[in-house]
């Protein structure tokens, strides 16, 4: 618990740092975190014989996230996004030179990686964008950020203290029900705290998100352990001591940021 507890309270300062340093730094940050992800997830997926096109694939996914950049930063026109087509089918072409026995699962889960890694952390560095499509508001990434750790810490608490009845026992025998309804209303009670300093957005609209993040991250989570046992893999890296890897600190959000993004942009624009 010791080394859990000084990794995740180094790793939240630099995560809070890149929030705060403005939009060239946040777009660094989670460039370089997204790309990680997406190696472990790579890395997870060959344990089971299956060889994805690593080196395209994070090419291709540097290349997503920097014209998802290029679009907020520099106002891009979404014509230059065509440029990812030709690199994303050079897959299938370079698979033909691969003796490979099972060449359309080593494709597939090339694209699923794009799929379950890359687009999500689009979608959140894209919140960072979404209140003015040209100008950089830490505002939302970090209310995202408050909420999912609100929910993290009132699942385990509840969970410890009430959890009785499992909430998915197949992926995940420790979650229970008492848990996610206290990850609900820590959740929520997070942003109601929010919203009485970032003003700009209702109150009613920071707890529907707050409720989306608890759902949909929860969801994430299990998501993930599925993929752990379906491959037999404990976590999906070590280069945090005490939580796993990235995938493990970042599976509620693979999930819940689409979702958060889609609904924020009905209701603000």
């Amino acid at each position: 618990m010791k080394t859990r507890a000084i990794t995740a309270f180094f790793f939240t300062i630099v995560m809070l740092g890149s929030i705060f340093l403005g939009g060239y730094t946040f777009t660094f940050f989670y460039l370089i975190l997204s790309l990680a992800a997406l190696l472990e997830f790579f890395n997870m997926i060959k344990t089971a014989g299956i060889r994805p096109h690593r080196n395209i694939a994070l090419f291709a996914a540097a290349l997503i996230f920097l014209m998802t950049a290029g679009y907020h930063l520099l106002q891009f026109e979404t014509k230059f996004m065509l440029l990812i087509v030709p690199l994303i089918f050079s897959v299938f072409i370079s698979e033909l030179y691969k003796k490979e026995k099972i060449p359309f699962s080593n494709i597939s889960y090339t694209f699923v990686g794009f799929i379950y890694v890359t687009v999500p952390f689009c979608f959140f560095y894209s919140l960072g964008f979404i209140q003015n499509q040209a100008e950089y508001n830490f505002h939302l990434p970090l209310s995202f950020l408050l909420m999912l750790w609100a929910s993290d810490t009132g699942q385990y608490l509840f969970g410890v203290k009430f959890g009785k009845t499992r909430l998915f026992e197949r992926h995940s025998p420790k979650k229970s029900w008492e848990g996610f309804f206290g990850g609900v209303f820590t959740s929520v009670l997070v942003s109601y705290i929010i919203s009485l300093f970032f003003t700009e957005i209702s109150p009613l609209v920071f707890g529907g998100m707050a409720v989306l993040i608890v759902c949909f991250g929860t969801l994430g989570d299990l998501v993930e352990s599925m993929l752990k046992r379906s491959l037999n893999v404990k976590d999906s890296g070590n280069i945090l001591p005490g939580h796993g890897g990235f995938l493990d600190r970042f599976d509620g959000l693979l999930i819940a940021a689409p979702v958060v993004y889609a609904y924020l942009y009905l209701i603000l624009n």
